[in-house]
C-alpha cells in the first residue's frame, strides 16, 4: 500500500472510467495513459494547461488559488460530453501523503535491516562498559574501573607485562581524581594545589602480582586513598579477574607534594588538606610494608650495567619529567634475558629519589642473588637488585624486584 502511495505521487494512475473509441484505442480524458491526444485535430476535444502549471492545493478539501497556480481551459465540446472522472482515493490524499509515504518506506526499510542482524547472547566475561572511565563505589571512598586487556598489551607469554600493569594503576588513581571532581589542572592537581603551583610526585611504590592477565581478559581496578604521616598520601590498588573474581595484583604507594617550579619537597598547606581528607579511607595497607632496606648498587657489585638510556618525547607526562611507568622499563632493561624469558616478576619494591627530564641520560644496573644464572631452568625464587641512575651518578630509584619460575605455555605459531 505504501509503495502505491508512493508511486502514485509521481506517475500518472489510468483512471477506471477512462472508455475505448470505437475503433478500441483510447481517448484523450483527463486519467487516460492514452496520448493520441497529442497530434489530434485543432477541433478535437482536448486540454490546454497554461506554461508553469501545477496542482492545485487544497486546504479542508477546498481548493485554494495562488499566483502562478494552473488553469485548466476544456473546450465545449470535452465539457459537455464527458463528465469529470470519478474521485478516487489516491486523488483524495492530502498534500502530505508523499512526505508520510518516503518516511514509511525508509522505516520499514531500517526495520528490515535491523531484524537482520545475527544478536548473539553476551559471554558471561563481557562486562557492560567495560572501557567506561569508572565509577565511585563503597560510599564515595572507592573508585571502581575496568579494563580490557588488548593484543599490543601482552608479551612473548601471553601475558600482560608489568607495564601494562602499572599504567591501570596510574589510570585508575588520575580518574579518581577525576570523577571526585578535585581536578584543578586537569592532571592530578586540585584546584588549591594548583594555586599553590604543586604537583604529587610518588616516593614509593610497592606491588605483588599473583596472576598476570591474558589477551581478552577483563581486569576490574579498585583505588583508594589514605593519610601517610603528616605529610603524605598512601594509595592503595586491588586487581580483579571480572569474570571469576579472583585477586591478580595489589599494589601500595605513597606520595607527597612537591612545587613545580622550584621542583622542592612541600608541606600539604591546609586548604589543600581539607581539599583531600574527606576521601580518606581508615583502613590498613593492602600491602604488608617491605621494611628491608634497598641496596645501592656500583659498578663493581651489578652484575649486569645498561647505559645510554634517554627519554623519548612520548615518555614524558604533562609536568615535563618522565612518566612513572617509563622507569620500570629502564629498569628491566639491565635484567638478564635468561629471567627475562623463564622467570615470571611476582613482586616490586622501589624508591624514587629523583626526577629525571628529556634530556637526562641514564643508566640501569642489576643485581643477581639466589640462583646460578647458568641454571635459570631449574632455578627457584630468584632477587634482583637494580639502580636507575644518572650519567653523573645521580641516583634516580633503586629497586628490588622478586621472580619465580613461569608456567610453560604453548609456543606461537604451533599447531594443535
Amino acid at each position: 500500500m505504501v509503495a502505491t502511495s508512493a508511486t502514485s505521487s509521481f506517475f500518472p494512475v489510468p483512471s477506471s472510467s477512462s472508455s475505448l473509441d470505437p475503433n478500441g484505442k483510447g481517448g484523450n480524458k483527463i486519467g487516460s495513459t492514452n496520448f493520441a491526444g497529442l497530434n489530434s485535430p485543432p477541433n478535437s476535444a482536448r486540454m490546454k494547461v497554461k506554461p508553469n502549471a501545477q496542482a492545485p492545493p487544497k486546504i479542508n478539501g477546498k481548493k485554494v488559488g495562488l499566483p502562478g497556480s494552473v488553469d485548466i481551459v476544456r473546450s465545449d465540446t470535452e465539457t459537455s460530453s464527458h463528465p469529470p472522472a470519478p474521485r478516487t482515493f489516491i486523488n483524495q490524499l492530502p498534500d502530505w501523503s508523499m512526505l508520510l509515504a518516503a518516511i514509511t518506506t525508509i522505516f520499514l526499510a531500517a526495520e528490515k535491516q535491523w531484524m537482520m542482524l545475527d544478536w548473539k547472547p553476551r559471554r558471561s566475561d563481557m562486562l557492560m562498559d567495560p572501557f567506561g572511565i569508572g565509577r565511585i563505589v563503597q560510599d564515595g571512598l572507592v573508585f571502581r574501573q575496568n579494563f580490557s586487556i588488548r593484543s599490543y598489551e601482552i608479551g612473548a607469554d601471553r601475558a600482560a607485562s608489568i607495564e601494562t600493569v602499572m599504567n591501570h594503576l596510574q589510570e585508575t588513581a588520575l580518574n579518581h581524581v577525576k570523577t571526585a571532581g578535585l581536578l584543578g589542572d586537569g592532571f592530578g592537581s586540585t584546584p588549591e594545589m594548583f594555586k599553590k603551583n604543586l604537583i604529587w610526585v610518588v616516593t614509593r611504590m610497592q606491588v605483588v602480582v599473583d596472576k598476570y592477565p591474558t589477551w581478552g581478559d577483563v581486569v576490574e581496578v579498585d583505588t583508594w586513598v589514605s593519610q601517610s604521616g603528616k605529610n603524605g598520601m598512601r594509595r592503595d590498588w586491588l586487581v580483579r579477574d571480572c569474570n571469576t573474581g579472583e585477586t591478580l595484583t595489589r599494589a601500595s604507594s605513597v606520595w607527597v607534594m612537591m612545587n613545580k617550579l622550584t621542583r622542592r619537597l612541600s608541606k600539604i598547606p591546609e586548604e589543600v588538606r581539607g581539599e583531600i581528607e574527606p576521601y580518606f579511607v581508615n583502613s590498613d595497607p593492602v600491602l604488608t610494608e617491605d621494611s628491608r632496606k634497598l641496596t645501592k648498587l656500583d659498578d663493581k657489585t651489578a652484575d649486569f650495567v645498561r647505559s645510554g638510556l634517554t627519554p623519548r618525547w612520548s615518555d614524558l607526562d604533562v609536568n615535563q619529567h618522565v612518566n612513572n611507568v617509563k622507569y620500570i622499563g629502564w629498569i628491566l632493561e639491565s635484567a638478564p634475558v635468561g629471567i627475562m624469558e623463564r622467570q615470571k616478576l611476582k613482586s616490586m619494591t622501589l624508591e624514587y629519589r629523583r626526577e629525571c627530564g628529556r634530556d637526562s641520560v641514564l643508566q640501569s644496573l642489576t643485581a643477581v642473588s639466589g640462583c646460578d644464572m647458568g641454571n635459570l631452568a631449574t632455578a627457584g625464587d630468584v632477587e634482583c637488585q637494580h639502580l636507575l641512575r644518572l650519567q653523573d651518578g645521580a641516583e634516580v630509584v633503586r629497586g628490588r624486584t622478586e621472580w619465580s619460575s613461569k608456567t610453560p605455555t604453548t609456543t606461537w605459531g604451533t599447531t594443535p
